[in-house]
């Protein structure tokens, strides 16, 4: 194994070059010695890593060498039908993409496999071939005379068949989306199987120049455009004839060239504009030509790079300018290897750091060195152990190239690991201030300079999807709890009175909170809260709604202490531990009460009911018999002017209800689920894959909705109020704040059951905005804790004063809230996975929401057509969508897994899989306690003290689990002192170099013996797999390093 700093030895050596790799014309061919201090012999000796680092290190002195993205084009020399042309046969622009065997269609992009012959031949024809840097060329007919002229003066090409490899290099390209618009398929034959036709007409092979070429490829051009060619093709020979099979490349006439290029580009090359949306902005092409001759006796190649990128006619499949040239020809004979070292060419153009070192390599030896540092970072699949023709789908997720680029950093200070998390939790709000409000301020400040951006991001359709869906899912909740309310309130509260709530808070909240991501609902907590006061004030004789009031104004009040306090920086005490056990809890009770209320319906409407005693009978005077008309159903009876006699025929039959409803509930669920991961599906365009993603929920609900219409089943329907006006007749709009009723000592005792609910609000609040802001969500714009408890406090004051019921953060919709603002990255390089860029923050989602709940009074009409198992199957969907990422839930499962199919996760590799199920058991036994007290309306107000104590059982913990461990399963909990745990931190480090001396590479030593070119993750292919028979995939071994290193940090204090 290697040492740091030791690398692989090559079986190769390093060669200077003569100076025959710097091109005619090229500006850069002084005398200065760009290594400046480092010698020639130093550059040699030095690893490739270290050489490709100090190349790239170097500044930019002008624009001819800034990188830019990269589209490879791979073509043969081919002879279809009676002309021999050049036959696109793969592309590139981060992925592999070659044309299937049929010859009329792509193939999927792959992770690239080379066979490491090709990739040492290839580098052997870098060091003995032609290299051409910074080439002034502006059309291809200059660079073949160029290439030619450079091979013949090098010794390289006979000057007898100059001629032959410059008509050759002139050749059509025909590409694949060309062959697509012709009725056949092409009939591709190697050039070997035509010698005798080429060895016929080898006298007639002439030199491009001498044939007057505009004559006869631009039948369609322009008399102006034959005047210009022929003014330029003025002086030459033309004597002799051209053959029938040849036909010219319109790439020998400058596509910059005015007057000309345009209309050669839409007269002759009709470029791939649908592909080119796939191109990068600003991107440039690298063209790879291979193919065999029969006039060659021995292999020629060339490296070439322009000195200015210029469009090449149709050299490229799109209208991009072409940077580089790789030619390769050679003899008969070859051309199944030659397709290989041309394929290892392209996908090193496709490597970010070889296509960098390209663009700013000053001679051969730094092309050399990218090779070199290319072939150190591959990855190897032994032959035998993997079927070379399986093609290696492309990874979720790339790794970064950046370390690649870097010189290995010195070690660094040891930063304290405490005093780096109070740093974070300094930037977060979460570290106490010192002066009253400092917290507040500080969210303010953090939170204004976004503020007008919180309505400019909201300008999406992704965001009218999620404000209808949410809109749905916030409706239902807070009509149904209003019953519940009225129930446990004598109808002091019910359904219009939390609408107006939703309302008040909904809009107050959305104008001026923290994290308007969070959002405010309804929680069965408040409802136990509410019911026990009510049955207080009833064996008192107290008129409830004074006491409330007053309960309410110490609960805000309170709240607003806190705020003056800071104390929403116990905030960091609420770890993943606690978080995902109370989101898990919620996603539970979410998908437990939707299933709950499909199975009341059953009992209200079962299905094996009695005789439907109502028979439709003739009119009458009717000539009908009763036996004609009992065909008729309850419903159609009347159309046929016929009578319904018996007891039942003042309500329809209902023996269909319940399964209508299960299969409503069912179907809405199954609906949203499908649709939402309809985005990664392979039909229709990604635009319309997307809207159909977003609007998911809506769609099954007004499937369903159409469906249970469309059918006529009674089936229960949304009810909601409609007039705007208190549910009882006594109470108004304000609560007055005295009544006969309380003593005057009642406002002063209320602050009792006000410190309960307090805690109630406060844990509730704060567990789901700790969710809302968990790292994972990339929130960009800041948290807000002190301002979103501040904020609330006021709503509750409001909502105590109008006799409205309390509003506080909703987990379960808080969190599918997020989930429909996730934002993607765009698919552009074909086989490129999407990547999780973050969330849409913004402010006008939760403001339209509740907007409009407060307008659902205007929407009764429509909104009373909506069946409630519809409803109770979109409870069902975000209770399974919310436990979606949820670590808890994910190692619950991994519990009934047997170990050879339990997922690749992180803390699967890290920790032992026995403390991981014993920590998974621990966090079930807490919640499956808390589901208990939470069940019981006598223990249920203790929720929130619970929560409490969730923390204490997890601080507990650190007395079970080592800090690493709890790190990788949790997250370590803030120190009120500093540890003092030397004997701790021997035994980590002794870890630490335990693992040091199995794995010595973990510390920058890049020579691991490898073949997979860089760039992609080792996990695509099992557990760091390689191609068999020596073939590469593309990937590096420096993700292994870095994910090292992050072990290693983790094992230190």
């Amino acid at each position: 194994m290697a040492e740091k700093n030791e690398y692989i030895e090559l079986p190769w050596t390093m060669n200077s070059s003569s100076g025959d790799d710097e091109a005619p014309k090229d500006p850069r061919t002084g005398g200065e010695d760009f290594t400046q201090q480092f010698t020639e012999n130093d550059f040699e000796v030095t690893p490739p890593a270290q050489r490709v680092q100090f190349i790239l290190g170097e500044d930019v002195d002008d624009g001819t060498h800034v990188s830019h993205p990269l589209f490879s084009e791979m073509g043969m020399l081919v002879k279809e039908g009676d002309e021999i042309e050049w036959k696109e046969t793969a592309r590139w622009i981060k992925f592999e993409e070659d044309v299937e065997e049929g010859g009329n269609r792509w193939s999927k992009p792959h992770v690239a496999t080379l066979s490491l012959h090709s990739l040492f031949e290839l580098r052997r024809l870098l060091v003995n071939g032609s290299v051409m840097l910074d080439m002034e060329a502006q059309n291809l007919e200059v660079m073949a005379d160029l290439v030619c002229d450079h091979m013949v003066s090098a010794g390289a090409l006979p000057p007898g068949v100059k001629d032959k490899v410059k008509d050759a290099l002139l050749r059509r390209h025909r590409h694949q989306h060309e062959y697509a618009k012709k009725t056949r398929l092409p009939i591709i034959r190697s050039l070997a199987d035509m010698r005798n036709h080429s060895s016929s007409k080898t006298d007639t092979s002439t030199h491009l120049g001498a044939i007057g070429v505009t004559t006869w490829f631009h039948a369609g051009a322009s008399p102006q455009h034959q005047a210009q060619n022929q003014a330029q093709n003025q002086g030459r020979p033309q004597s002799q004839t051209m053959p029938k099979d040849m036909v010219k490349s319109p790439s020998n006439q400058s596509m910059a060239r005015p007057g000309s290029g345009t209309e050669l580009s839409e007269q002759q090359h009709k470029g791939n504009t649908h592909f080119m949306r796939k191109i990068p902005p600003g991107a440039e092409a690298s063209n790879i030509l291979v193919g065999e001759v029969d006039f060659l006796e021995r292999t020629l190649s060339c490296f070439i790079r322009l000195s200015q990128a210029v469009v090449l006619g149709d050299l490229t499949e799109v209208p991009v300018p072409t940077r580089f040239v790789f030619i390769l020809l050679g003899p008969p004979g070859s051309q199944s290897n030659f397709h290989e070292i041309g394929r290892a060419m392209a996908t090193l153009m496709s490597d970010e750091i070889f296509h960098e070192v390209a663009y700013r390599a000053r001679k051969r030896d730094h092309l050399l060195s990218g090779v070199d540092e290319f072939l150190d970072a591959v990855t190897v699949l032994p032959p035998g152990e993997w079927d070379p023709t399986i093609r290696i789908e492309p990874p979720a997720a790339i790794p970064s190239q950046e370390v690649r680029k870097r010189p290995p950093e010195l070690p660094k200070e040891e930063v304290d690991e405490e005093e780096e998390e109070a740093r974070l939790r300094e930037e977060n709000g979460l570290s106490r201030t010192g002066r009253l409000f400092g917290g507040l301020i500080n969210d303010i400040k953090r939170k204004a300079p976004w503020y007008l951006s919180d309505y400019k991001d909201a300008l999406s359709m992704q965001c009218v999807a999620s404000w209808i869906f949410l809109y749905f899912a916030c409706l239902s909740p807070i009509i149904t709890f209003g019953g519940l309310l009225a129930e446990a309130t004598g109808k002091h509260m019910a359904a219009m009175e939390s609408l107006v709530s939703g309302f008040v808070c909904g809009m107050g909240y959305g104008f001026f909170s923290g994290q308007p991501l969070t959002i405010l609902g309804s929680t069965g907590p408040v409802l136990v809260f509410e019911s026990i006061i009510y049955e207080f004030c009833q064996r008192m004789g107290w008129e409830y709604m004074t006491f409330r009031f007053w309960i309410g104004m110490w609960v805000a009040g309170i709240c607003i202490v806190l705020t003056a306090i800071d104390a929403s920086a116990l905030v960091c005490y609420i770890t993943r531990f606690t978080e995902e056990n109370f989101a898990t809890l919620i996603a539970f009770i979410f998908i437990y009460k939707a299933i709950e209320n499909v199975v009341v319906i059953g009992k209200n409407f079962p299905v094996n009911q009695g005789i439907y005693d109502c028979v439709c009978t003739p009119p009458i005077g009717s000539n009908a018999s009763v036996v004609d008309y009992a065909k008729y159903n309850w419903d159609s009876c009347e159309s046929y002017n016929g009578t319904l006699v018996g007891g039942d025929c003042g309500t329809p039959p209902t023996e269909n209800v319940f399964l209508m409803s299960v299969v409503l509930c069912a179907g809405t669920f199954l609906i949203s689920t499908v649709l939402k991961e309809f985005k990664n599906a392979l039909f229709f365009p990604s635009i319309v894959r997307q809207y159909i993603s977003d609007f998911s929920v809506l769609i099954a609900i007004f499937a369903m909705s159409f469906f249970d219409y469309s059918l006529g089943v009674p089936t229960q329907k949304l009810e909601v109020p409609n007039e705007l006006k208190p549910t009882l007749s006594t109470r108004g709009w304000l609560i007055p704040p005295f009544s006969e009723k309380n003593p005057w000592w009642s406002p002063i005792i209320a602050v009792f059951p006000a410190l309960l609910g307090t805690i109630l609000i406060f844990m509730d609040q704060q567990i789901t905005a700790v969710i809302v802001n968990r790292k994972e969500n990339k929130l960009k714009k800041g948290c807000g804790y002190h301002l979103d408890l501040f904020i609330l406090s006021i709503l509750i004051a409001i909502c105590s004063m109008m006799g409205l019921p309390w509003f506080v953060a909703a987990t379960v919709l808080s969190i599918n809230h997020v989930n429909s603002l996730k934002l993607e990255s765009e698919c552009s390089a074909p086989g490129e996975k999407p990547q999780f860029l973050g969330v849409r923050e913004q402010r006008v989602t939760h403001i339209l929401i509740f907007l409009t709940i407060g307008g659902s009074v205007l929407l009764t009409p429509l909104l009373g057509n909506i069946p409630m198992p519809v409803l109770f199957g979109v409870f069902l969907y975000m209770g399974v969508a919310s436990l979606k990422g949820l670590q808890f839930f994910d190692r619950i499962l991994i519990m009934f897994m047997p170990a050879k199919y339990q997922p690749d996760y992180m803390f699967l590799r890290q920790v032992p899989i026995k403390r991981v199920h014993l920590f998974t058991m621990i966090q079930l036994a807490c919640l499956i306690i808390l589901w208990l007290i939470k069940s019981f309306t006598q223990t249920s107000i203790l929720f929130p003290l619970m929560l409490v104590v969730m923390i204490g059982i997890r601080k507990a913990l650190d007395l079970v689990f080592t800090r690493r461990e709890l790190k990788i399963l949790d997250d370590i909990m803030p120190e009120m002192t500093k540890r003092a745990a030397a004997d701790d931190l021997h035994k980590l480090d002794a870890e630490v170099g335990l693992l040091a001396r199995i794995f010595p590479w973990g510390k920058g030593s890049r020579g691991r013996v490898v073949t997979k070119p860089p760039g992609l993750d080792d996990g695509i292919v099992g557990s760091g797999g390689a191609v068999g028979a020596g073939l590469i995939s593309c990937t590096t071994s420096n993700a292994n390093e870095k994910e090292f290193e992050a072990q290693s940090s983790l094992l230190k204090k």
